[in-house]
């Protein structure tokens, strides 16, 4: 059984920062990659980042220079700094992450959310 469970969301105003946290954990073999996710009431979920076994890192344009996705593999822990929130961030945001159990095949796991509120 594998676990993603995220933290660190929260109310924030406008200009303002937070740091997201997602720890895996269970009989997990090996991660590949680990990414974050986000749906706003109303909307469609869309990809926030994503960061590879080897630190190799993909952006949504409207994120990049503002947010930085970064993992601790040692962890097993994958992070999200945002800077200059928006009121247009707020969203439930989601980890997901591709994880080998044993000798079994890759399957992709989410965690349950955290939601991250920008307003003044």
């Amino acid at each position: 059984q594998v676990q993603l469970v995220e933290s660190g969301g929260g109310l924030v105003q406008p200009g303002g920062s937070l740091r997201l946290s997602c720890a895996a954990s269970g009989s997990i073999f090996a991660i590949n990659t680990m990414g974050w996710y986000r749906q706003a009431p109303r909307k469609e979920p869309e990809l926030v980042a994503t960061i590879t076994s080897g630190s190799s890192t993909n952006y949504a344009d409207s994120m990049k220079g503002r947010f930085t996705i970064s993992r601790d593999n040692a962890k097993n822990t994958v992070y999200l700094q945002m800077n200059s929130l928006k009121p247009e961030d707020t969203a439930v945001y989601y980890c997901a992450a591709d994880i080998q159990i044993g000798s079994n095949g890759w399957s992709t796991y989410w965690g349950r959310g955290t939601q991250v509120t920008v307003s003044s």
